[in-house]
């Protein structure tokens, strides 16, 4: 048997049903019996909508109202009563099975799915399974129009069916239509037989794809993807699994491991991923959901090509090749390990509350190129119960460290185990300073005393000149160079501040007087700290009602380059105007340069009179630990000798610098010259400039009793 079934929107109608994210109000249905031809009670149910604000056309073409709709039962009500009312009707026609047969694809895949998915309760098997009338047609008479050009009225009328839709319901003329055109269908001269109904996924299949004869990446160079199933999804919040997007496309197929989180440089989620679905079909279904809604976020749905997905999801590593064959597990992410940390050490972590699926062969350790673990790990789950109790343990200590967990995917995995971390800038799009800021010594209060406040909650179009309104008379009170605004990732304002005050006291005054004060449109929460505790929030750490959180040390690579935060103008202290430029960039080596040659004079703001400019950049973690960046400053002396010198800046020779990986974050220069006591510096008569690079550059002075690194 099959049950016809016809739906409307409160919205688009006909090719672009469900493509605005409308609920459904209007289902139509009738039972069919192919043997006896004969037909059940046509039943139409109206669907009460959250939301009763109606599209002009829907008013237009179905003739309801948001009155009459507010009247009728919510749409789990109504699903009930269509499986109650089908299975009477099959009783009386003496039959117990049956599959939907509706007008094309749209309402099981666009409408149906997508909005139960959304309400959270589950559809009843029938709805994944169902014959596309359409298709059907097309197969029955080839000469027909196209499946895409097909509509309920032009099959009629190619049969030469004489119905009047005006003189009937909107819906009942569609259902009663489609059956006849079925019965025609049945006739002795087609004798169309219903045989191969299409499909819906219950459920998306983890893993790397399936590729005969033998399961293999993606990425295998024989092996292609067709462009025409492939879109990329931007906008997606960055906790969210490749499970979330794929309930986000509910209802279309999704292929077997074609869900792929995309991953940026710093192997951090961006927000984006590409979807690999079974046909062309499937991908321009699921380009009608552009800007449809995950959670409160909107969705921006792109076409994408076979050869971009493969570059994401691809691999050729055995080893990840064997740790994803064991299909429909659940991958956790661990970041955040000790560098020592082993098998045993990981497994007695988690503990036996969540047992890895076949023990150490469940994890996999994330390595560099030359085998130096990266603190990461991956570890398979074989149910929700054991992912959920392993989430649980996010941020407990193993060894010193707290280490992160979160949901993973597998083309996660095959990002960033095969070679995804490269010893490559940390931070390459990040704009590098014109002229660097040569700020006067001094340093950030790191000191118990609770003499600093935190801002927090800034609009994020603060900047100095608002927190200074802001404060009022406590102004005054500000230590020299004692605002530090915390960026984002992106070197934008984050919404939070740290101000050094001159004293407890002070500081104690301000966070009573400000607190929950207005700036903008915007309340700003201002709290009491200490210096260690700001310090702490700076280099990357976290500051909460549970206490610090600190920084974890989890990018040893190279060391990131001076940058400027803002695209602002640069703020350069008064007492910099006095030196030549070429104290602050070196000159580029030519043959035709000169000696001898004047220096020419540079003109800076003269708005330095104050300077408030120790911009710190952190980054949130998760998905990733952060790092700190910011400008190392010459000793007084470095700057003058200059600004005196004349000969030609040098460069070292090759093999006289090192660089000093997994330092402890609150080193100073005192422990680095300790730890290198014995051995001999630079020369004494070095007092040239280092060029870092073409368009960063840094001013490092360095006679003997200091070293550069």
């Amino acid at each position: 048997s099959l049950v016809v079934l016809f739906g409307a929107t409160a919205g688009a109608y006909g090719a672009k049903l469900g493509s605005d994210e409308r609920e459904l109000i209007l289902l139509v249905w009738q039972v069919v019996d192919l043997h006896s031809k004969k037909v059940g009670t046509l039943h139409k149910s109206l669907v009460k909508a959250d939301n009763l604000d109606l599209s002009d056309q829907c008013r237009e073409v179905s003739g309801l109202t948001p009155e009459g709709l507010g009247k009728a039962e919510p749409l789990d009500r109504v699903l009930q009563q269509f499986s109650q009312l089908v299975s009477s009707d099959l009783k009386v026609l003496g039959r117990s099975s049956y599959t939907l047969c509706s007008d094309g694809q749209l309402l099981i895949r666009q409408v149906l799915h997508p909005e139960t998915s959304k309400k959270n309760f589950p559809l009843s098997d029938c709805f994944y399974s169902f014959y596309d009338l359409r298709k059907e047609f097309h197969t029955c008479y080839p000469s027909s129009a196209a499946v895409k050009e097909q509509t309920i009225k032009t099959m009629a009328e190619y049969l030469g069916l004489g119905t009047d839709e005006a003189e009937e319901d909107f819906g009942v003329w569609q259902v009663k239509t489609m059956v006849a055109i079925i019965f025609s269908m049945l006739s002795e001269s087609c004798n169309h037989v219903f045989t191969e109904p299409e499909t819906v996924k219950y459920k998306y299949e983890t893993g790397p794809c399936l590729m005969w004869p033998f399961f293999c990446l993606c990425s295998s160079k024989s092996e292609t993807v067709d462009s025409e199933t492939v879109i990329r999804a931007r906008g997606l919040p960055w906790q969210s699994s490749d499970q979330d997007i794929a309930r986000f496309f509910k209802g279309l197929n999704i292929a077997k491991g074609g869900v792929a989180l995309c991953l940026n440089a710093q192997g951090r989620r961006n927000g984006e991923a590409l979807v690999r679905f079974v046909s062309s079909e499937q991908r321009d279904l699921a380009l009608e959901r552009h800007k449809h809604h995950m959670g409160s976020r909107y969705i921006e749905v792109y076409k994408a090509t076979g050869e971009e997905f493969l570059k994401i999801a691809g691999g050729t590593s055995n080893e990840v090749a064997q740790f994803l064959s064991k299909e429909n597990q659940i991958i956790i992410r661990m970041r955040g390990l000790p560098f020592t940390a082993t098998q045993e050490d990981v497994l007695g972590f988690l503990g036996p509350e969540c047992p890895v699926t076949g023990g150490k062969e469940g994890l996999l350790f994330v390595k560099y190129p030359d085998g130096r673990p990266t603190g990461d790990a991956f570890v398979l789950f074989s149910c929700e119960e054991y992912a959920q109790n392993a989430l649980k343990k996010h941020k407990e200590i193993l060894g010193k460290r707290y280490i992160e967990l979160f949901r993973s995917t597998a083309a996660e995995v095959q990002q960033v185990v095969l070679n995804r971390y490269m010893s490559t800038p940390l931070i390459p799009t990040l704009p590098a300073p014109i002229i660097p800021v040569i700020p006067p010594p001094y340093t950030i209060a790191t000191g118990s005393v609770r003499d600093c406040v935190r801002l927090r909650g800034l609009p994020y179009t603060a900047g100095i000149d608002d927190i200074l309104e802001f404060m009022g008379d406590a102004t005054a009170d500000i230590k020299p160079h004692g605002v530090h605004m915390v960026l984002n990732q992106q070197g934008r304002p984050s919404g939070d501040a740290f101000i050094q005050m001159k004293s407890a006291d002070k500081a104690f005054m301000v966070a009573q007087k400000c607190h929950k004060k207005m700036m903008k449109d915007r309340y700003v929460e201002v709290f009491q700290c200490s210096g260690e505790e700001m310090n702490f929030v700076l280099m990357g750490g976290t500051l909460n009602r549970s206490g610090l959180s600190p920084p974890p040390c989890k990018l040893p690579c190279l060391s990131p380059p001076a940058y400027a935060a803002f695209q602002t103008a640069a703020v350069i202290p008064a007492e910099a105007a006095l030196y030549q430029p070429q104290a602050l960039l070196p000159t580029t080596r030519t043959p035709q340069a000169s000696a001898a040659a004047p220096p020419a004079v540079t003109y800076y703001p003269a708005q330095a009179a104050q300077l408030y400019m120790n911009y710190t950049a952190y980054y949130p973690s998760p998905p990733v630990s952060p790092t700190t960046v910011g400008y190392i400053a010459a000793p007084p002396g470095a700057v003058a000798a200059a600004a005196t010198a004349t000969h030609t800046p040098i460069l070292p020779q090759p093999g006289a610098l090192v660089r000093m990986q997994g330092l402890p974050y609150n080193t100073g220069m005192k422990e680095i010259l300790s730890f290198f006591q014995g051995y001999q510096y630079t020369p004494d008569d070095y007092n040239g400039l280092i060029q870092l690079s073409d368009q960063a550059r840094s001013v490092l002075q360095a006679p003997k009793e200091w070293v550069c690194l």
